[in-house]
């Protein structure tokens, strides 16, 4: 015998419901699980000792005069005093930070199902736990409060996965003194081919960059990988009195022309700004040694 009228509509309902769940699941990838930093996009620069970033070496970025100026002021000490010591690096960029480990993994309304945000844990520690909304929240008003980790908001593009960014405090974008400010904003990609995932950086600041820097991140899937614990520790400066907060007074920092005199790179090279983020800066660098000889 056949059906109710009324029940073979729900059949239909059931199975046009599970068509469209399906065809939203195909068209999104599984970014959760213990991914492992890859450091070999900049290595130098997200390394710590001698061949970490060095002072002076803006090469490559598009930082505006005011961003210029404020690496030129800062002073390594700064991050041994007390305030500065747990200060984490932002969500702008965290990625970047060294040997940056991940765990991705899901939040999920236990009644609905629905997929609420992605978390992402970071270690070495550094700002502590991030969530990317998917639940279709605005973003907070202008006048919000600004955090290290600021407000992501994500959007599937077919398997591609696309994070937009706000209200994030200053912070860093180079180990060396290179800041955002606190207007800046991020656009991200998440981008999973197999065991590897890429994350590509958009940053947009008006204030401390001339022009969007992008840079892309790779991790590859590590089953075994166990982040490490959130260890702080506290120094202590000894050869400076209290409240005293490390800086270079403009035109005082004698340390920014040794990254350039020690690989012979004239010193306009290693000032940054947009043009030396285009191969043909290369041409400008060569006619620099020919006027430098």
């Amino acid at each position: 015998m056949d059906a109710p009228g009324h029940v073979r509509c729900l059949g239909l309902g059931v199975v046009l419901a599970m068509m469209v769940m399906t065809g939203r699941a195909a068209a999104q990838n599984d970014l959760t699980g213990e991914w492992a930093s890859r450091v070999h996009e900049d290595a130098p620069y997200r390394m710590g000792g001698e061949i970490g970033v060095r002072v002076g070496d803006y090469a490559g970025l598009p930082i505006t005069a005011a961003a210029r100026l404020k690496a030129d002021s800062w002073d390594a000490s700064i991050q041994d005093v007390k305030e500065h010591q747990t200060i984490p690096a932002s969500s702008l960029f965290a990625m970047r930070g060294g040997a940056i480990s991940l765990r991705i993994s899901k939040v999920v309304d236990d009644i609905s199902q629905e997929m609420v945000a992605f978390k992402i844990v970071r270690s070495p520690a550094s700002g502590g736990t991030r969530l990317i909304w998917m639940d279709g929240r605005p973003h907070p008003p202008e006048y919000a409060a600004h955090t290290w980790q600021g407000f992501s908001t994500g959007t599937w593009e077919g398997r591609m996965l696309t994070v937009e960014t706000t209200h994030v405090k200053m912070a860093s974008l180079q180990g060396n003194g290179v800041a955002h400010s606190d207007n800046a904003t991020m656009i991200e990609h998440f981008i999973r081919h197999g065991d590897y995932l890429t994350v590509v950086v958009i940053v947009t600041d008006p204030q401390y960059l001339e022009e969007p820097l992008i840079r892309s991140t790779n991790f590859a899937l590590d089953l075994s990988q166990q982040l490490a614990p959130v260890v702080l520790g506290i120094a202590e400066l000894s050869d400076h009195p209290p409240g005293y907060i490390p800086h270079h007074l403009p035109g005082t920092n004698a340390f920014l022309k040794e990254y350039a005199e020690k690989f012979k790179i004239p010193f306009e090279a290693t000032r940054g700004g947009k043009e030396t983020t285009y191969p043909e800066y290369q041409l400008i660098l060569k006619a620099q040694k020919k006027t430098a000889q």
